[in-house]
């Protein structure tokens, strides 16, 4: 079995001589093959990569974890300098995620057209799919998924002028797996961390799970939330995780302490090993 190391590309915050955005993006080294998660909200995670001495010509597969922008935004850059690696997007991802403020509607999918412009380097994944020996994509399976979405005044457009709950069809789980486990990443986990755990130890019964890595999307919940998600995350047995993004730092402090050292701050630069 392979082991793994992770380059944070871009998150909130920044290492010494990076810059952050409101973003997500991992460079993951697999063995001998190399993943991009995501690309951020800009191109500013190829800029940060060049600043690592990471080469993005290298990668042999790219995944977007959901449809939102800032995850796929930086993907046209990717495009520019990446010219053979395959994109792969869940089955349900399409431009129609937009999110609710007040009575108003607001556009927050991949670039326009992206599909379209890119169509010979996208797959549309499967909700359960190997794209390569040990590297699987999982889509969701847990039903009730749009009350998440609901929450977090999240839509999907259906039609002119009607909106539904998002229910997250367009997300999907990157899943490596290891000598002693697997390694579960889902960028924004808008279903909940703790109900993606479950759903990957439905599927890999008996392994144990070495690391959730993602934004949790705990920014916006209250205390007593982050304090009853921090306990069900403790119930799954997850040896650690590593979040931040859409966590937000008052729901790191609540974690920290619920959780202890099971749980790692992400930030752009940060560099660690799974397995």
């Amino acid at each position: 079995m392979e082991k793994m190391k992770v380059t944070v590309l871009v998150d909130n915050t920044a290492g010494v001589g990076l810059r952050g955005e409101w973003g997500l993006s991992f460079y993951i080294e697999y063995g001998d093959r190399t993943v991009l998660l995501d690309a951020g909200l800009s191109g500013l995670f190829a800029k940060n990569a060049e600043k690592m001495d990471i080469d993005l010509d290298r990668v042999d597969f790219a995944v977007l974890s959901h449809a939102h922008d800032d995850h796929a935004n930086g993907l046209e850059t990717f495009f520019k300098i990446n010219d053979h690696a395959k994109l792969y997007v869940a089955h349900g991802c399409d431009e129609n995620c937009y999110d609710r403020k007040h009575l108003l509607y607001k556009y927050a999918g991949i670039p326009r057209g992206i599909m379209e412009r890119h169509a010979d380097r996208i797959i549309r994944a499967d909700i359960d799919m190997y794209i390569d020996e040990g590297i699987r994509l999982l889509g969701h399976t847990t039903p009730g998924l749009e009350n998440m979405g609901r929450m977090d005044k999240m839509f999907l457009r259906q039609g002119f002028m009607k909106y539904i709950p998002d229910d997250f069809r367009h997300e999907q789980s990157l899943v490596f797996e290891l000598e002693d486990g697997v390694a579960v990443f889902n960028s924004c986990s808008h279903a909940g961390a703790d109900v993606i755990i479950n759903e990957v130890m439905q599927v890999y019964p008996g392994k144990r799970i070495l690391a959730m890595v993602g934004g949790f999307h705990l920014y916006n919940k209250t205390d007593e939330y982050v304090s009853a998600f921090a306990r069900r995350v403790e119930e799954t047995g997850a040896d650690a995780v590593y979040t931040g993004h859409c966590t937000g730092s008052k729901a790191m402090a609540i974690m920290s302490r619920e959780l202890g050292s099971k749980v790692h701050a992400l930030k752009t630069g940060l560099v660690f090993e799974i397995g």
